[in-house]
């Protein structure tokens, strides 16, 4: 019996497992670190010298690392079973194959990096790299979610181009924001065992640092939301930019009720699954300012249609003085 081909709702919705899943990793890879639970499994790719499975005598430590661990194989099954999906689909699309495809070789390079934390007793630069795949699989995963969405084909951008470079400033100072939340949490006191060491850089002085581009994203995020209502964007675009601006709120409230309770696990914990949201948030605003090229080329006409006589008579006046002829004046 043939197996039927999956849609591209099918696939949609794998997408947005495989995007849960990843999300549920960062969650409980904070749990690890936030219950000193960091070498709970002492050695990688076993969790002893001797078994690949948490001993009892590891105690609650290795029940929570190995889990973790397990964790990854749930994540591989979504992930695995998202890119067959995508490989059987037809018509053939080749953006949901690449895409599904730099999920799937994700997992072992998120496996590999989190291996090289064990293996070096959970040096806190190596521990922010590691941290750093899950949030950069979460942003691919986004991206293959909206293209199910999306006929195959050539994308444009559906908004002017000032507010395209926006979003794009915009996901890269989300980005930066993720990297400087490790940076700090490497300074601070969550380091995941109790033997593990810090990276020495004063806590305040690299919280201030953090806290200053969270300002500087929310800042560019009300921009956003300016710009895509003031352009006329597409629904999207400004849903997502207003989305952003809620877990953006919400993640600094987080983010100074922490430093100033002494960090206390629970909320760190929720801080740090807010930062990978952020991620996805930005990431949907960026994907959100593109569409399809015909589309795209609609927007711009529409844009063009929806100008007054007034304006319409401005920009020829405009092009005939560039030119050097002086436009005509009104008739008496």
């Amino acid at each position: 019996m043939q197996v039927p081909r999956p849609t591209l709702g099918q696939i949609r919705g794998l997408a947005v497992a495989s995007l849960v899943a990843n999300l549920g990793i960062v969650i409980t890879g904070g749990a690890v670190r936030l219950t000193g639970s960091g070498l709970g499994c002492p050695t990688w790719p076993r969790c002893t010298d001797t078994s690949f499975t948490a001993h009892p005598e590891l105690g609650l430590h290795g029940v929570i690392e190995f889990g973790n661990r397990l964790l990854t194989f749930v994540l591989a099954i979504v992930v695995g079973l998202t890119w067959l999906a995508a490989m059987r689909y037809l018509p053939r699309r080749r953006d949901l194959r690449w895409l599904s495809g730099i999920l799937l070789l994700g997992i072992p390079a998120q496996a590999v990096v989190g291996g090289i934390t064990v293996l070096t007793h959970l040096n806190p630069w190596v521990v922010g790299a590691h941290f750093m795949v899950s949030p950069a699989l979460v942003a691919v995963a986004v991206v293959l979610a909206r293209r199910t969405r999306e006929p195959g084909g050539p994308m444009a951008p559906s908004v002017p181009r000032p507010v395209r470079g926006l979003a794009y400033g915009l996901f890269a100072t989300a980005v930066a924001v993720l990297y400087l939340g490790t940076v700090v949490t490497g300074s601070g006191p969550h380091a995941g065992d109790l033997q593990a060491r810090r990276n020495g850089l004063d806590p305040a002085a690299v919280s201030q640092v953090h806290a200053d581009v969270v300002f500087l994203l929310i800042g560019l995020t009300v921009g956003m939301m300016a710009a895509v209502w003031a352009t006329g964007a597409p629904a999207r675009a400004r849903r997502a930019a207003l989305a952003l601006l809620v877990v953006e709120v919400g993640q600094g409230a987080v983010g100074f009720l922490q430093y100033f309770t002494g960090l206390p696990a629970a909320l760190v914990g929720i801080h740090v699954g807010g930062a990978a949201l952020t991620l996805a948030v930005a990431t949907w605003v960026l994907v959100g300012t593109r569409g399809p090229a015909a589309t795209a080329d609609g927007f711009s006409e529409s844009r063009e249609a929806a100008k007054t006589s007034a304006e319409r008579s401005a920009d020829r006046s405009a092009a005939l003085t560039v030119r050097g002829i002086a436009p005509a004046g009104p008739r008496d």
